[in-house]
């Protein structure tokens, strides 16, 4: 209910979903009217369960709200993952409430002291590489980071299928001496992990010499929305361009195929959200913006999510990585 264009994309992401897939059902919170006024398939509506909330956490309103706001739509997600009447939650919704909740309500896997936003990132090379933290911990401590680049490792194992992951201390500079005391510190502690291979720039990123990228959510965040404008500016500036003459247009509808698969690599509907790994569950954090694709996706990753070993492995390979510590 929280997403900026209210229930309508989500409900019809929804189905998109439920059409693409037999093999798992869906349980909708919030307004229970204007849910099944959105849903004209009975058949699919089989498939649907709808627990009622009146209650919505509006994103100007403070994270902290939902922990007493237990009658929102986001707390009675939550609350269905953490008694195990569901697998996984998606929400478009406030991502500080769900970050929060699912933090708080779902709790931490074993040896995770914050668990992180994890996002994927396209490069030139027919590869991605996973970004955290993007937001979840603004103020961070070296160990912090680096159980995000142990989780990452583990993510880019499970989810991605790399068998050895590259892992990268996002940096000033290439050169081990590089960093502010955060980085300095972290990377002398992620030196323990074999698939560590230092200090990455920015540029790296996008280059596919990375599989991994680690930083801190403040620095993260600001990447990530950096990043969405600037693909967002380029697109912009290529439509400006392209009109200014018919020679112009003419290549245009000749380049067509290329800008349709450059605009699905950099269209965040594909992704559909960005999972928030180190919960005791699966919890996709998913942009306010979202459109039906989008919420599509993002319940196809939530399964992939909650079908794959990712939080017994991180646990398991946290307690490895500390104990040789």
């Amino acid at each position: 209910m929280g997403g900026d264009f209210g229930p309508y994309p989500i409900v019809e992401g929804t189905i998109l979903a439920l059409k693409a897939d037999k093999n798992f059902n869906v349980i909708l919170v919030g307004d229970e009217e204007k849910i099944r006024s959105l849903i004209h398939d009975k058949k699919l509506l089989q498939r649907v369960d709808i627990v009622p909330a009146d209650d919505v956490i509006g994103m100007d309103e403070q994270a902290t709200e939902a922990l007493k706001r237990k009658e929102s739509s986001i707390y009675k997600a939550i609350e269905l993952v953490r008694n195990g009447e569901a697998d996984g939650v998606v929400s478009a919704g406030h991502s500080g409430a769900t970050m929060s909740l699912a933090t708080l309500r779902i709790g931490r896997l074993k040896h995770v002291s914050r668990p992180a936003i994890a996002t994927l990132m396209p490069t030139y090379k027919d590869r991605k590489t996973l970004v955290l933290d993007v937001g979840a911990n603004v103020d961070c401590k070296p160990e912090h980071l680096f159980e995000f680049g142990v989780m990452g490792e583990v993510y880019a194992r499970n989810i991605m299928k790399l068998e050895t992951p590259r892992v990268g201390l996002l940096s000033n500079g290439e050169e081990d001496t590089k960093g502010n005391e955060l980085t300095k510190t972290t990377f002398t502690m992620l030196k323990n992990l074999p698939t560590f291979i230092g200090n990455v720039e920015g540029n790296n990123i996008f280059d596919g010499s990375v599989d991994v990228v680690v930083t801190d959510g403040f620095t993260g965040n600001i990447l990530l929305k950096t990043s969405e404008g600037v693909a967002n500016a380029i697109s912009k500036l290529m439509k400006k361009n392209i009109k200014r003459s018919p020679i112009s247009m003419a290549g245009a509808l000749m380049m067509k195929k290329v800008f349709r698969a450059l605009k699905k690599e950099i269209d965040y509907s594909e992704y559909g959200g960005a999972p928030l790994v180190g919960i005791k569950g699966c919890a996709i954090i998913s942009h306010g913006k979202s459109t039906p694709k989008a919420i599509k996706n993002a319940i196809f990753q939530a399964i992939r999510y909650v079908e794959s070993n990712i939080n017994a492995d991180i646990e398991k390979r946290l307690e490895e990585v500390k104990n040789k510590g």
